[in-house]
């Protein structure tokens, strides 16, 4: 009523409903919704989990430890470090409800100079590597079927692994729902192959094949090194723990939920990993298991005949379920690294119509596809694990640094102190142990290109260089007008 008296008084009209219309289109505001609920953030975390590794690196983990028990006490010692840094990013995650992952934790805690080598890292490496490994070893898979009794041709898998990449950048990019009912089909259905390979497994074990776990340490080779590049392997199968700390902001109730999928995620996919790996041990020999190409596959021909087709089936649709989980998240990395001004602010831009990110996602799947074109799994596990782990600790050790320099903040979940720091000393070793054991030049190579990274933080982003921006800007208007994307929280014309 006060403000209709003013209006009169100014001589202005009185407010009509296409006003208050007008008004309330203006107030609308562009960005990202909260449409990822409880069973979807499990989804997400157990079909972001559990993808290619449990069916690639049983063999390289019996490889590094030598023997069938050391073995399993590694599948089930990553399961609890996986539990333990993901109830820490619990913590972080309700404490700074932000979508990103360990980038806003490493801003918030120790500073911008870490949270933006973390992203370069991962924008130019980590993420699209993963990316690019996981989609490898759906197209080995699923071509494998059409070239029987020979491998594939190093052209088809890559060009396959390139359409699915496309494929999934496309589901991503069109809408966040769309993208979670094929995340929660897919976990479903690999959660199919999941269930017959280990209800296999019980069978054969009542039925009294356990020889193969007859003198379970007998052979074992346990060294610093050893042990832990066998963590690096099994480590790489649990990749993805902390992926729902990436879209935070696309929780429903993330102070309820965050935590609650964790919880139950993990430890049901430690679970399912202890199980598959004993099933293989019950109709594989260590040295069996060594010598197979593809240790699902090879169980399958032996316990599922004639209907061993249904494993490489299962196989592929688990590794796609993977990628399409790793897309989602990843792509939200690169869409906050954009918002902070870490990397190009197109990347931060949301799409008007479909309300996703759009062009992270896309620009995610273009490095990705370049990634497609050399492969050496093993060695790129090896070297991704010794960078991500070093981005852990530091995660996780922002989190002890808070508990002393951010006492104020709200904190929802409360670990114990003593979980931190455990996870920060077994990164440090994870980190330390393979130089120290094998010095190889590749660890220096990773540790430079990490820091150089300083050479674009340094112009660009601290003394802010404006050069730069007259020749991305054009550039910027062409692309956002091709996308119809529009920076995040812009108000609506």
């Amino acid at each position: 009523m006060d403000e209709e008296i003013t209006r009169k008084r100014k001589g202005e009209a009185p407010r009509t409903a296409d006003d208050e219309s007008t008004e309330s289109k203006e107030t609308e505001v562009v960005k990202l919704r909260q449409d990822v609920g409880l069973i979807s953030g499990i989804c997400i975390i157990v079909g972001t989990v559990i993808g290619s590794g449990i069916f690639i690196s049983p063999k390289s983990v019996l490889l590094n430890v030598g023997a069938v028990g050391p073995c399993l006490i590694i599948w089930a010692a990553c399961g609890v470090l996986s539990t333990l840094g993901s109830l820490c990013l619990a913590e972080l995650g309700t404490m700074i409800t932000k979508s990103g992952g360990e980038y806003p934790y490493l801003m918030e805690a120790l500073g911008p100079i870490p949270a933006f080598l973390f992203s370069w890292t991962s924008l130019i490496v980590l993420k699209p590597s993963s990316f690019a490994i996981i989609c490898l070893s759906f197209a080995e898979y699923v071509s494998a079927a059409f070239y029987p009794g020979c491998d594939p041709p190093p052209a088809v898998i890559k060009c396959l692994a390139a359409a699915a990449i496309m494929t999934i950048v496309l589901v991503n990019s069109l809408s966040v729902k769309l993208a979670s009912y094929v995340q929660n089909f897919f976990t479903a259905a690999k959660m199919i192959i999941v269930i017959i390979i280990i209800v296999s497994g019980i069978v054969l074990l009542a039925q009294g094949n356990t020889q193969n776990f007859n003198n379970s340490f007998e052979g074992a080779k346990v060294s610093v090194g050893s042990i832990s590049l066998a963590f690096y392997n099994g480590l790489w199968a649990y990749d993805g723990w902390n992926q729902l700390n990436y879209i935070t902001e696309e929780l429903k109730n993330p102070y309820k939920n965050l935590p609650l999928a964790i919880i139950i995620g993990i430890p049901l996919v430690t679970v399912c990993y202890i199980l598959i790996n004993i099933a293989y041990f019950t109709v594989m020999t260590p040295t069996e298991l060594l010598q197979s190409p593809a240790v699902a596959v090879t169980f399958g021909d032996r316990v599922l005949y004639p209907a061993a087709w249904i494993v490489p089936l299962f196989v592929a649709f688990s590794t796609i379920g993977a990628a399409n989980g790793s897309c989602f998240t990843a792509g939200r990395l690169v869409y906050v690294a954009g918002r902070e001004g870490h990397m190009l602010k197109l990347l931060s831009y949301v799409s008007i119509k479909r309300l996703t990110p759009a062009p992270a996602i896309i620009f995610l799947g273009i490095v990705a596809i370049i990634y497609t074109i050399p492969a050496d799994i093993n060695t790129l596990i090896n070297y991704f694990s010794f960078a991500v782990w070093i981005f852990y600790g530091l995660t996780i050790s922002g989190l002890i640094v808070m508990r002393f320099t951010k006492k104020d903040l709200k904190r929802p979940i409360k670990v114990p102190i003593v979980i931190p720091v455990l996870v920060v000393l077994v990164s440090i070793y994870l980190v330390l142990a393979p130089i120290i054991d094998s010095p190889d030049w590749a660890y220096l190579y990773c540790t430079l290109f990490i820091f150089s990274g300083l050479v674009f933080y340094i112009p660009f982003i601290h003394f802010k260089v404006r050069w730069a921006q007259k020749i991305t800007k054009p550039i910027t208007k062409h692309l956002q007008m091709l996308m119809e994307v529009v920076p995040s929280e812009k108000v609506k014309e």
